[in-house]
């Protein structure tokens, strides 16, 4: 990109030349010393996506900002492996049917708008980072901090790898009603260690007076949400949309499987490493 810019810079033309007895026969002048600027295309990067065109949904903060305090969330990092993103291409495709005002979790663009560009659906919906929530988003006192990591990091020092199967379309909605999520959920392979983790934070949580997670975990990952509680929508929404992803799944028990590997620690803008078990 340096080289190209160059190519476009003024160049030395300005400068002095040496004066000697007599003066030199004038140089041919070039036609122009200006070159016109470089298409668009090259001065972006491969695979350039225009976020400027995206339609955004409004976020809503789970609680007010309070100076000291910052929001804690222990989770499951979650990447959906290549060979799944061209099926869960086409049954974003149907939510957007079914549904509409649906967002991109976290990304929060319309999901009818990346809909229109499967290159911008599978980098921007699909090909980002997912989490398991293993504790409730909560607000910290920053005096709490290194004794929560600290005491997360013992109670998670010998994780062994697992399989998690998200197997079921599910619909969520938040505590205050604010927000709806369409969800992929566990409900067999991977619960029981999922439950077990859930537990171990509650356990830290608890000591440091910290509300405990939901009495009975559903282990799930949200792909998109839509404004308020529309249950309603989203109950039926799911089931025509399980429908359609068994009809063209391969596997019939399992509409994705990821495995274990990482547990992270998120206090405001900063990631603790929890637990990562190498390859």
């Amino acid at each position: 990109m340096d080289v190209l810019m160059a190519n476009y810079a003024s160049g030395s033309d300005d400068e002095p030349a040496p004066v000697t007895g007599a003066a030199p026969d004038p140089e041919p002048q070039e036609a122009s010393a200006v070159l016109p600027p470089p298409p668009l295309d090259l001065l972006q990067p491969p695979n350039f996506i225009d976020y400027s065109t995206l339609a955004q949904g409004n976020r809503v903060r789970s609680f007010p900002h309070v100076e000291g305090i910052y929001a804690l969330h222990v989770y499951i990092p979650v990447v959906i492996p290549f060979d799944a993103r061209k099926q869960l291409t086409l049954v974003m495709r149907r939510a957007a049917s079914l549904v509409p005002d649906l967002y991109a979790v976290d990304a929060d663009y319309a999901l009818s708008e990346l809909c229109k560009d499967e290159q911008k659906l599978e980098k921007v919906l699909l090909g980002r980072e997912f989490h398991v929530s293993l504790g409730r988003t909560v607000g910290i006192q920053v005096d709490q901090i290194d004794s929560l990591v600290a005491m997360l990091r013992q109670k998670f020092q010998s994780q062994q790898r697992y399989w998690m199967d998200f197997n079921k379309w599910e619909h969520f909605v938040n505590d205050d009603s604010t927000r709806s999520f369409l969800s992929l959920e566990v409900t067999r392979t991977g619960l029981p260690e999922i439950s077990k983790q859930i537990h171990m934070v509650d356990e830290v949580y608890r000591l440091h007076g910290l509300p405990e997670f939901y009495k009975n975990p559903r282990p799930h990952i949200s792909l998109v949400w839509a404004l308020g509680d529309v249950s309603s929508k989203l109950k039926h929404a799911t089931k025509e949309i399980e429908k359609f992803h068994n009809s063209i799944s391969s596997s019939k028990n399992c509409n994705l499987r990821c495995n274990f590997s990482h547990v992270v620690c998120k206090v405001g803008k900063k990631v603790y490493d929890i637990c990562k078990i190498a390859d």
